[in-house]
């Protein structure tokens, strides 16, 4: 072979080897990279746990004020739920209903300074802003990052005017009104509209969701969560007026109301309102209220207000207002709203369903009870005489003196 074609072929070979060569080491740095790669993974993985959600932190005690129907609702359900739970309210007998073990008194708005939390269950504006703005109110004595939940029915002004006072304080404050009546804030059934900082809502939700079956979070102006609850509010009015007077029509025509009660809310109208409302109307069941008519009055009077403010016309909530002003006036203040239903029956000339003297001795005593509210309007004292801003602590014994007759709060 010549020479020249003997040396052509022995560099062929050894580009050939070298290639290979150079193939075989990446081939390993790559398996070495790998197994590098792994047990990095592997050992990030056993060392550090994947970053968890921080849980709030939970309340180290809760105070209640106004221990109405709701507020005692909301008081006994947190304590069973394991809260530790401080109450106060303007009168003695309603915080010793209440007092149990998990649940103490108060003996006056000073001793809720501890609370990282305080619900506020009060009738309305003037109420609300007594207790939080007065003397030695909750903005005076909370502390700094401390929470002020209002569950009561007032107006979005009062909200807005709460909501930048606590701000200034370094406080917040969560609107957080409710849907639904005392019976079903026993049984934890209501349904909650919140509003507020995202953050102090973040830490009140699971006390939230505690109290109703279903929190609504509105968004961060806590006014709106107040304005959802005043349209809620007119819209039930309205249809407790439509069954009314469909009711009372029925009646006149000789059709058992119960007939048409059973077909209108086994047919289109089987909503949750039709059937509550429309049921109280339909047997007179108009004691013990859920929500006297003074309150009823107050709440449509608040949502007609702020129609005005937005240039929004309601022309139909402002005759069920009138309507409810004239249950006030016939002195049925002591009546649930729901007896624009008797209103709606006595205009078209009907007697009552069951009359006071009939029925059994619950009946008869319920009736009786209903009777004498018809017959005379009790005396509403002002807000200010019921939560004096000058005399925080000092209550008064007998309850029967609060408006609405065992000082419904809301």
């Amino acid at each position: 072979m010549p020479q020249g074609g003997f040396s052509t072929q022995k560099s062929s070979v050894m580009l050939r080897l070298d290639s290979i060569s150079r193939a075989i080491s990446a081939m390993a740095r790559i398996r070495t990279d790998r197994r590098s790669s792994a047990a990095i993974v592997a050992a990030a993985s056993s060392s550090t746990p994947s970053p968890q959600p921080a849980k709030p932190a939970r309340p180290r005690l809760v105070g209640v004020v106004g221990l109405g129907r709701m507020g005692r609702a909301f008081a006994e359900n947190l304590g069973a739920a394991g809260y530790p739970i401080i109450v106060w309210d303007a009168f003695q007998a309603q915080i010793d209903a209440v007092v149990r073990p998990g649940i103490i008194a108060a003996a006056n708005l000073a001793d809720l300074a501890d609370c990282d939390v305080v619900i506020t269950s009060l009738p309305d504006d003037d109420a609300l802003a007594s207790v939080a703005t007065g003397p030695q109110g909750l903005l005076d004595m909370l502390a700094t990052g401390a929470i002020h939940i209002s569950m009561s029915t007032v107006s979005p002004p009062l909200s807005r005017h709460l909501a930048a006072a606590h701000a200034a304080r370094s406080q917040n404050y969560v609107s957080a009104p409710i849907l639904g009546n005392p019976d079903m804030a026993h049984t934890g059934d209501v349904f909650i509209l919140a509003a507020g900082p995202h953050a102090a809502i973040d830490t009140v939700r699971p006390l939230l969701e505690v109290l109703g079956q279903r929190l609504f979070v509105i968004g961060e102006e806590a006014a709106a969560a107040n304005l959802m609850k005043l349209a809620a509010n007119v819209l039930t009015a309205l249809t407790m007026q439509g069954v009314a007077e469909v009711l009372a029509l029925l009646r006149k025509g000789g059709i058992d109301h119960r007939i048409g009660f059973d077909i209108l809310t086994n047919s289109l109208f089987d909503s949750r309102v039709h059937r509550t409302y429309g049921g109280k109307i339909a047997n007179e069941r108009y004691s013990p209220p859920g929500m006297p008519a003074p309150l009823a009055v107050k709440d449509l009077r608040l949502a007609l207000a702020e129609a005005e403010r937005y240039s929004a016309p309601m022309p139909t909530a402002s005759l069920v207002h009138d309507r409810l002003v004239t249950m006030v006036a016939h002195g049925w203040t002591n009546l649930d709203w729901s007896a624009l239903g008797l209103l709606a029956a006595r205009d078209a000339g009907l007697p009552d369903i069951i009359p006071p003297e009939s029925g059994t001795a619950d009946r008869t005593t319920e009736q009786a009870a209903i009777q004498t509210d018809k017959m005379s309007a009790l005396s509403v004292r002002p807000i200010d005489q019921v939560y004096p801003p000058s005399t925080a602590g000092k209550r008064s014994a007998d309850p029967g003196e609060a408006i609405n007759a065992g000082h419904v709060t809301r």
